[in-house]
C-alpha cells in the first residue's frame, strides 16, 4: 500500500510538472513582439519578392525636396521617404522606428519616379544635378546614379532596362544610353521636349515643342555607313551619331511626300502604345498647345521599329488613321477596349476647360469618325496623370488648374478628378465650393488655402486597399477610391515639398 501511495504521488507530481512545462511553453511561444504579428510575411511572398528591411508590405515611396526648386543647381536637399500605406503612418506600429527612408539617396530635387515593382526596382530623376538614381526595392536603398541627363524635360525607360532615353530640351538633344553596349549618344534635335518608348523597347518616338513633326529613333547596322553625313543622305534622317560609323539616327515620321496622312500631327505631346504591341497612339494637343485641332494619330508600330532602317527617302508612312478628340489630348490610358484621353478644349471665352474623352479602340482604326463614345467634364489644367484604381474608378491629375473655365465660373477648380467608370460620372476632389466655409479642403497645405490644393504632380494606387496617394500642391494627400473622401494625412506628410509618389508593392508595372 505504501509503495502504491508513493507511485500515485509520483504520477501526480509528473502530471503536475508536465502541465507546468506545457503552460510555460505556450507562454513563451506567445511572447512575440507586436512587430512579429503586424509585420509577418507569408512563407511564400508574391512573385517571390524579398521581404524588405522595413518589413512593410504596402509601401509608398515619396520623393520630396527640403529646400530645392526645379531650377536649383546647388545646395538643395532632397530625400525619398517610405510610409506604411496600409495604416497611413510614417513609423512602425511600436514607434520604435520613427521614419523609413531610401538609404544612400542624396539629390536636391527628385521630381520624377519611374516605378517598376515587378522588377523590384525603380529610378528617380533629379533636376538639380540631372542624376537618374537606381532604387533597389528589396534593399530599400539607392545604388547611386545610373547616368545623368542635365535638365531633361522628359525621360523614358522601358521595363527591359536595355536603354534610357531623355529629351534634353536645353541642349537640343535626344540622349540615348545603350545599356547593352555602354554607349551614350546625343542626337541633335533642337527644342525636343518629349520622348516615349513602348514596353518592348522597339519603338522610340520624340516630339519637338511648337512643332507638328514626330521623330522616331533608328538603330543602324554595324558599320553600315562610314559617316553620319552618308547615313543622313541615305535615310533622310535629321541627325545620325556619332560622326564616324554612326549607330543611331533620328528620322521624321510620316514626312511630307510619304502620303497616307503625313500632315495628321498637330502639336504632338506624347504617345500611348497599345497593349497588344501593334499600334502607337500619338496625342495631338491641338489648340491647348498653340495648334489647331486635338486628335489621336494611329501609327503602325512595325513601321516604327528601331531596327526598321529607311530604304527610301522620304521614309515609309506608318499612318493608320486619325481620330478627332474634341476634349483635348495630352495623356491617355487603355483598358484594352476603351482608350481614355484627357486634355482641354478651348471655350468661346478663350479659356480652356478639362475633358475626358472615351474612344472605342475597335472603331479607331476602321471608323475614326465614330470612335469617340463620350466626353466628360473634369478638372482644368495640363493633364499628365491617368490611373485605374479600386471601386471601378479612374483618377486624372493635372497642373495649372487655377486659370481655367472652372475658376472663372466659381466652380471647384482643384487638379484631381475621380471618374466612376460604371456610372460615367466625374468628381473633382477634394469636394469644395469656392467661397463656402462649410465646403473646404480637409487638410490644408502650408499656404492655408481652404479651397485649392495646387498642382497634382504625383499619383499612385494602393491596390486592394481602396485608396490613392498623391503629391498634391507640394504635400501628401490620400483619398478613398470608394467615394473620393480624403483620409487623414497627419502621419504621412513630409517636411518639405512632395514632388512624386509611387506604390512600391504594386502587382504589375502598369498598375502605377
Amino acid at each position: 500500500m505504501k509503495n502504491r501511495s508513493l507511485f500515485a504521488q509520483s504520477l501526480s507530481t509528473q502530471i503536475y510538472c508536465g502541465l507546468l512545462i506545457a503552460i510555460a511553453c505556450l507562454t513563451l511561444s506567445s511572447c512575440h513582439s507586436a512587430d512579429y504579428y503586424y509585420y509577418k510575411f507569408p512563407q511564400y511572398t508574391f512573385a517571390n519578392r524579398p521581404v524588405p528591411p522595413s518589413k512593410l508590405a504596402q509601401r509608398v515611396m515619396i520623393a520630396y525636396t527640403v529646400n530645392g526648386s526645379s531650377t536649383s543647381t546647388a545646395g538643395a536637399t532632397g530625400s525619398l521617404a517610405i510610409v506604411d500605406a496600409k495604416r497611413d503612418i510614417r513609423s512602425n506600429i511600436e514607434n520604435t522606428v520613427p521614419t523609413f527612408q531610401i538609404a544612400g539617396y542624396n539629390s536636391g530635387y527628385p521630381s520624377m519616379i519611374f516605378n517598376f515593382p515587378a522588377e523590384v526596382h525603380g529610378y528617380v530623376y533629379s533636376n538639380t544635378d540631372g542624376s537618374l538614381a537606381t532604387i533597389d526595392y528589396s534593399k530599400e536603398s539607392s545604388s547611386g546614379s545610373s547616368t545623368k541627363f542635365p535638365q531633361a524635360a522628359s525621360i523614358a525607360i522601358p521595363p527591359t532596362f536595355t536603354h534610357y532615353y531623355a529629351a534634353e530640351e536645353r541642349s537640343g538633344q535626344l540622349a540615348v544610353l545603350d545599356n547593352t553596349t555602354g554607349g551614350t549618344y546625343g542626337l541633335n534635335l533642337p527644342d525636343v521636349y518629349k520622348v516615349a518608348v513602348n514596353q518592348g523597347d522597339t519603338v522610340v518616338l520624340a516630339m519637338v515643342r511648337n512643332s507638328n513633326i514626330v521623330y522616331r529613333l533608328v538603330k543602324l547596322n554595324a558599320n553600315q555607313f562610314p559617316t553620319s553625313a552618308a547615313a543622313i543622305t541615305a535615310t533622310g534622317a535629321t541627325d545620325c551619331e556619332p560622326l564616324n560609323l554612326p549607330v543611331y539616327c533620328i528620322v521624321p515620321v510620316n514626312p511630307a511626300g510619304a502620303g497616307g496622312g503625313s500632315n495628321a500631327f498637330d502639336r504632338p505631346v506624347g504617345a500611348y502604345f497599345s497593349l497588344d504591341g501593334t499600334t502607337a497612339y500619338v496625342l495631338n494637343c491641338g489648340a491647348e498647345c498653340g495648334g489647331t485641332t486635338s486628335s489621336l494619330t494611329l501609327l503602325n508600330q512595325s513601321t516604327l521599329n528601331v531596327n526598321t532602317i529607311p530604304n527610301t527617302t522620304p521614309d515609309k508612312s506608318a499612318f493608320v488613321s486619325n481620330v478627332p478628340i474634341p476634349g483635348g489630348a495630352t495623356v491617355a490610358l487603355s483598358d484594352a477596349t476603351t482608350l481614355y484621353v484627357a486634355g482641354q478644349q478651348q471655350m468661346p471665352d478663350g479659356l480652356f476647360a478639362g475633358y475626358l474623352t472615351t474612344v472605342n479602340l475597335a472603331a479607331a482604326a476602321s471608323s475614326p469618325s465614330t470612335a469617340v463614345t463620350g466626353k466628360y467634364s473634369i478638372s482644368d489644367g495640363t493633364h499628365t496623370k491617368l490611373l485605374f484604381a479600386d471601386d471601378n474608378t479612374l483618377w486624372i491629375g493635372s497642373q495649372f488648374c487655377a486659370t481655367g473655365e472652372r475658376q472663372k465660373l466659381n466652380e471647384n477648380y482643384n487638379c484631381l478628378t475621380r471618374f466612376d467608370l460604371g456610372g460615367k460620372t466625374a468628381q473633382v476632389v477634394p469636394n469644395v465650393v469656392p467661397g463656402d466655409s462649410t465646403h473646404t479642403v480637409g487638410y490644408p497645405n502650408t499656404n492655408q488655402n481652404l479651397y485649392y490644393y495646387g498642382d497634382l504632380t504625383g499619383l499612385c494606387w494602393v491596390q486592394n486597399f481602396h485608396k490613392v496617394y498623391t503629391a498634391y500642391g507640394g504635400q501628401v494627400h490620400v483619398f478613398n477610391t470608394a467615394d473620393g473622401s480624403e483620409i487623414d494625412n497627419e502621419f504621412v506628410t513630409v517636411q518639405g515639398t512632395a514632388l512624386d509618389v509611387a506604390y512600391m508593392d504594386a502587382i504589375a508595372d502598369s498598375d502605377n
